[in-house]
């Protein structure tokens, strides 16, 4: 079983930073991409930044710019630098990560969600 524990969140003024970080445990051969969505009330959830396994990234057009995405490979883990922050970026943010286990089979896990407040 693997589990991806994320931490980082809280609550920021409008303009300031958060980092969130997902490490993933358990019995892993390898992580292929890691990702950030977030959902805000009432939304769907949306894409926030992915990164493949070689370091190749992919942002939401509301993220480029003010948010970088970056890994770890040797912790197992995803982090989520964010630049100044919105009040519309207030949402609950998700880690996923597409995991090979001792199967050899790809499998798609997902975080329990950080919540991230910006105050206006």
């Amino acid at each position: 079983q693997v589990q991806l524990v994320e931490s980082g969140g809280g609550l920021v003024q409008a303009g300031g930073s958060l980092r969130l970080s997902c490490a993933a445990s358990g019995v892993i051969f390898r992580i292929n991409g890691m990702g950030w969505y977030r959902q805000a009330p009432g939304k769907q959830r949306e894409l926030v930044a992915v990164i493949t396994s070689s370091g190749s990234t992919n942002y939401a057009d509301s993220a480029k710019g003010r948010f970088t995405i970056s890994r770890d490979n040797a912790k197992n883990t995803v982090y989520l630098q964010m630049n100044s922050l919105k009040p519309e970026d207030t949402a609950v943010y998700y880690c996923n990560a597409e995991v090979v286990g001792p199967l050899f089979k790809p499998y798609d896990y997902w975080g329990q969600g950080t919540q991230v407040t910006v105050s206006s």
